[in-house]
């Protein structure tokens, strides 16, 4: 960093970043991807999850990463989305039930429930 202009060139790179995850049109979607969840399952996953969210064209309304672990280990692999001040964790998933959510939650706003850790 050279100058103040620079400065300030990196902080608005870094608003515009933190604006898209406190977006409230938008999903956060996060994988934990600890030893436990790799362990369990979670690469494939993961790899399901940017595959149908590219092949969906939602890279606009879909963000994802990936996290360490998120403490709940037996119902690895985890996968979190975030929409405003909503939050659904989806556990024990497959690349199968991961498609399944992006089709459904992702794409046309319905969570499935039935992935979710209220109903294990």
């Amino acid at each position: 960093m050279k100058s103040l202009a620079e400065l300030n060139e990196i902080r608005e790179k870094m608003k515009a970043k933190v604006a898209v995850r406190e977006d409230g049109n938008t999903y956060r979607v996060v994988v934990g991807m600890a030893t436990c969840g790799i362990a369990a399952g979670a690469r494939p996953v993961m790899s399901a999850l940017l595959s149908e969210v590219s092949a969906q064209n939602l890279e606009e309304t879909v963000h994802v990463s990936q996290t360490g672990c998120i403490g709940i280990c037996q119902y690895e692999p985890i996968v979190e989305v975030f929409k405003g001040d909503e939050k659904f964790t989806y556990v024990k998933m497959t690349p199968e039930k991961m498609k399944q959510v992006v089709d459904s939650h992702l794409k046309n706003g319905v969570p499935l429930y039935d992935y979710t850790i209220g109903n294990m």
